[in-house]
């Protein structure tokens, strides 16, 4: 038989409680490698909008492309998979969608552009796999079915890899240790090539996650030979399982790309603004700080969480500064309205700050006394007078430029700093490469 083309999606079949999505995948392909099955692509492992409150963890579903003479077969292996390992009776509401087409439907690239920023209820998913008959099966609620369509429909405009090692089932759950300085060794051999994998400011270690998850570490980067040298200078003591290389939009800023609609300011939503400050920054009890912008006429009350860092950059803004910023909306409450929690701040205009200040005397070089109120300055020295307070302008101590958060509280899909001016170079997938690995 000749063989046919099968995309397959998986979403949410991991809890808080364990489990996890890419660890799935991992198991599926090991298997379907036992089978008459070539890989195609890398395995993707896509985010989609990290503000959907529900979410576990960072919001990802994965995917993968590859030809089969038996889809039938494959279809029914990679669904038990999904019974056998999805952590239901945690929360997991798993979705897993099959297309059998090498061209995909264009539904599916809208469905997954608007994942990308904003809720979608999974009623939307089925309309499109009902209307091609397609393939899909759920468990649940069948809320995994959203993310399961959206990943086949992604279209990666930019990429970047991850190299997730995994644990022996026995270690599950148990304490995770790597050295530190060969964490921190690490980035510093591999920098530019990857990121997010070590803060030097705060001495931490941040790709190792902290949950009862199979992921022993993630390492990220740009391309997968970088992410193997860079996993193998690591060295961990305890004996893992293996690696998977997935493809990614991790590290893109892909939730925030959208311009967010301020007549429908829509909670959960991820996007960008352009506007102008229009109050001053307060800050919190706890140094939260909150602003507001003008939008079109429209007032957006903003914050930025203390964590980030960037409210050090907040507190400077006046008003007047004309701002780029990027974020989720959060929900109303009883304290406060609909606010965007920023994830970028980007000064585009500084507004000039004054202060008013004594007359300066031109002949003796200080600043003159005033006689009271109302009653003018005079030289001490000279006796010469004055009727006003002079304006002086203020060095501002924010330029024009974009400030992320510290590195310890970028989120999956942050963009580091390092790739603001990346220039992409897609990697071309060789399955007969060390992008899968057991041990």
């Amino acid at each position: 038989m000749s063989k046919q083309i099968l995309h397959i999606g998986i979403d949410d079949t991991d809890s808080p409680k364990g489990m996890c999505t890419t660890f799935l995948a991992y198991k599926i392909i090991k298997r379907l490698k036992k089978e008459n099955v070539d890989f195609l692509d890398f395995p993707n492992l896509v985010r989609f909008n990290p503000n959907i409150p529900w979410k576990t963890r960072g919001n990802g579903a994965v995917g993968f492309k590859i030809s089969t003479s038996n889809p039938k077969k494959i279809k029914n292996l990679v669904k038990k998979f999904v019974e056998q390992y999805s952590d239901v009776k945690n929360g997991a509401n798993p979705g897993l969608v099959f297309c059998q087409d090498e061209n995909i439907p264009d539904e599916f690239l809208k469905l997954s552009s608007d994942a990308m920023w904003k809720l979608i209820h999974r009623n939307e998913a089925k309309k499109i796999l009902s209307k091609y008959n397609l393939d899909f099966f759920y468990l649940g609620n069948g809320q995994g079915l959203v993310g399961a369509t959206s990943v086949i429909g992604y279209n990666f405009e930019d990429e970047t890899y991850e190299l997730l090692s995994y644990r022996k089932s026995s270690q599950f759950g148990k304490k995770r240790f790597l050295d530190k300085s060969k964490v921190k060794e690490m980035q510093e051999k591999t920098y530019p090539n990857t990121f997010n994998s070590f803060d030097s400011k705060k001495n931490k270690v941040l790709l190792m996650p902290h949950g009862p998850d199979p992921v022993f570490y993630g390492v990220r980067g740009e391309d997968s030979k970088t992410l193997i040298s860079a996993s193998k200078m690591l060295q961990p003591k305890e004996k893992l399982d293996g690696y998977m290389i997935f493809k990614s939009n991790q590290g893109t800023g892909d939730h925030l790309k959208n311009e967010i609609d301020v007549n429908d300011f829509l909670p959960y939503t991820s996007g960008k603004l352009e506007g102008i400050v229009n109050s001053k920054p307060t800050v919190t009890k706890g140094g939260h700080v909150f602003f507001s912008i003008i939008v079109k006429n429209i007032k957006i009350h903003c914050a930025v969480y203390k964590p980030t860092q960037i409210t050090e950059i907040a507190k400077e803004l006046i008003i007047g500064d004309i701002l780029k910023v990027g974020g989720g909306i959060r929900k109303a409450t009883k304290t406060y309205p609909r606010t965007l929690n920023l994830e970028f701040i980007e000064i585009l205009k500084l507004e000039k700050k004054s202060k008013l200040v004594n007359p300066f005397c031109q002949k003796c070089k200080k600043h003159m006394k005033s006689k009271g109120k109302n009653q003018g300055f005079q030289c001490v020295r000279c006796k010469n007078t004055s009727t006003h307070k002079n304006c002086q302008f203020i060095t501002r101590s924010v330029k024009e430029q974009i400030y992320i958060p510290d590195v310890s509280a970028h989120r999956h899909l942050t963009k580091p700093i390092q790739r603001m001016n990346h220039k992409l170079k897609r990697e071309k997938f060789n399955p007969n490469s060390s992008w899968i690995a057991n041990f």
